[in-house]
This record gives C-alpha cells, sequence and structure tokens, in this order.
C-alpha cells in the first residue's frame, strides 16, 4: 500500500494569490528551495502553471490512494477552493481523498466552510497554515477548529509555510507551538507538513512525545542531505514509524521522491557515516497512513507495487 499524503492541484496561479512565486523565487506552498535531485527555482516556476488535475491524476497511477489538499488565506489572498478539490476528488473517489483547506481567521466563516465541508462534499481532513494565515496556532479562533476536527474525528495537517511569502509569520510555524494542541486535544490526528521544516528536531520530539502526531516527508527530498539527517535523527529517535510519505505534488511525482528516499543512502558512500536502514526506508513508502489517521476509504482491488520494488542491498545503498 502506498499512499501519498501531501499533494495539491489549482486551476491557474491566481488561485495562490502572494503565495504565488515572485520574479527569481521559485519557493511556493515549500519548506524548501530547489527540488528533486537539483531541480531550479525555474522548474518550480514552471511547476506553478502545471498543477491541473491531468498531470496529477497521472503521477497518482503510481500510487493506491493521494490525499489532496485545499487551502485557503484570507491574509495572503490565496484559494485553492474546497468546491473544486471535492469535485476533482468525486471524479476519481476510489483513488483520491480531499482535506478542506480552513482559514480560522474569521469563526463563524470558518464554523461554516467546515461543517460544510465535512457534510456536503465529503472532505476526510483539514489543511491548516497558522504562518500563512497570521495566526497564532493556540489561538481561540483556531481552537474552535480543533474543537471541530477532533469530535468528527478528522485529522489536521499543518503546513509549516516557511519562505512561501514574505508575509507568514515565522514564529506560528514552529512545530513546538503545536505541543499545546496536541495536549489539548489528545485524541486528534495531527500531521506535520514536511516533516516540520526547518525545525526538524522539534518535530521528531513531537513525534516521539504525542501517540496520535505524525509528520509527512513531502519537499524533504528535494534536499537529499537534509533529508538524509533528518531521517537518520527519526531513525535514531525511534519515531520512524511516525512518518508518512508525501511527493509534494506538483513540484515533484511520487516516482520521483521514492527514488530520491531510496537512493539516499547512497550519499554515504565512501565514508563512515551511518545509513537508515532500508526496512525503515520501505516503511515510509508502504506505511498504512489511512488506518493511522483514522480515515475510511476504500482502495481499489489491485494494489499499486512498482513504486517499491522489493529493492536490493546495493540498490538501496
Amino acid at each position: 500500500m502506498i499512499i501519498d499524503c501531501y499533494t495539491h492541484v489549482w486551476d491557474s496561479p491566481g488561485q495562490l494569490g502572494r503565495l504565488a512565486p515572485r520574479a527569481g523565487r521559485g519557493e511556493m506552498l515549500s519548506a524548501s528551495a530547489g527540488g528533486a535531485g537539483s531541480q531550479s527555482a525555474g522548474t518550480h516556476h514552471a511547476g506553478t502553471h502545471n498543477a491541473g488535475t491531468a498531470r496529477h491524476l497521472a503521477a497518482a497511477e503510481q500510487v493506491d490512494a493521494t490525499i489532496v489538499l485545499g487551502f485557503k488565506s484570507e491574509y495572503l489572498d490565496a484559494e485553492i477552493p474546497n468546491d473544486a478539490v471535492a469535485a476533482y476528488v468525486r471524479s476519481q473517489p476510489k483513488k483520491l481523498i480531499g482535506f478542506a483547506g480552513i482559514d480560522p481567521s474569521t469563526p463563524a466563516l470558518a464554523a461554516e466552510e467546515f461543517e460544510r465541508a465535512r457534510v456536503e462534499l465529503g472532505m476526510k481532513g483539514v489543511s491548516l497554515s497558522p504562518a500563512a494565515q497570521n495566526l497564532h496556532p493556540c489561538s481561540s479562533r483556531a481552537q474552535a477548529v480543533y474543537e471541530r476536527a477532533a469530535a468528527a474525528g478528522m485529522p489536521v495537517l499543518f503546513h509549516p509555510g516557511v519562505r512561501i511569502a514574505s508575509e507568514c509569520v515565522l514564529e506560528f510555524a514552529q512545530p513546538v507551538l503545536l505541543d499545546e494542541v496536541a495536549r489539548t486535544f489528545p485524541s486528534m490526528k495531527i500531521v506535520v507538513a514536511h516533516l516540520g521544516y526547518p525545525w526538524v528536531r522539534e518535530a521528531l520530539v513531537l513525534l516521539a512525545k504525542h501517540e496520535h502526531v505524525f509528520a509527512d516527508i513531502s519537499w524533504l527530498l528535494h534536499q537529499p542531505w537534509e533529508a538524509y539527517q533528518a531521517l537518520l535523527a527519526a531513525h535514531q529517535y525511534g519515531v520512524m514509524d511516525k512518518l508518512l510519505f508525501g511527493s509534494g505534488f506538483p513540484f515533484s511525482s511520487p516516482a520521483q521522491s521514492i527514488e530520491t528516499l531510496y537512493g539516499l543512502n547512497h550519499l554515504c558512500g565512501g565514508t563512515n557515516l551511518p545509513r537508515i536502514p532500508r526496512e525503515a526506508l520501505r516503511g515510509i513508502v508502504e506505511r498504512d497512513a489511512l488506518g493511522l489517521l483514522g480515515i475510511t476509504h476504500v482502495l481499489p482491488v489491485e494494489r499499486v507495487s512498482r513504486v517499491a520494488p522489493d529493492l536490493g542491498d546495493d540498490e538501496l545503498g
């Protein structure tokens, strides 16, 4: 089973508001610069214009199911509409799972949109970005969303929001701020996107401390050396079982991301650096993320296996 836990689609860059890349700047909805292997900022800028459903669906053929994230930020005039995400998900209900983009900034609107997304649109989770929404994650407005999510059994994914726009509030992106959220709502499933980059160590401590806090590895693989250090630390912290696979589409595909992941140990070639056990890397790719997040979803009978072959020691480094 391969579940891609972090992807976006949009109709046009205009939906991104001030999240859209500016001249000479390729980062968007990302915690990193560059790309898988060593993609340039120009490649990222091109990806901004190539995030449609046709390309997304082609990439999703490589996995069993894909989570598609809505996004909303009044602060940055950005919205990937929940209606558009839901319509796309309905077109491929066995392959796709929708998470609603909720902005807690206006409590009444957030409450209304949450219920509409849950009941009418059939969304399975919630997508927030405190840094991009100029909102402390422990604020009363945000807590109102958590209360609804916890009561409905819906997981909440947090985008770090680092470097996606100069207006983003970095202090609101720190994973340590989610400790209070996890303590207040211990049964709510939390996903820290991008393993909390650049605060990876904070995120690892959070994973170790709270049973229902997880992290995806999307975007981390754009920087293989950073990814190697982060995943080695996760292995040493004993929290590899809390890591979920995410490709970060449209700037990478599941196939590209898995290839990079399985190649991380090649960085150790000719050195005494410790290697990440291949079983641990495979565990990230093949983890039952839907089960961990409490998401009920009927997968196709024929499950995908070609992306994660039974690689030998040499292939995995």
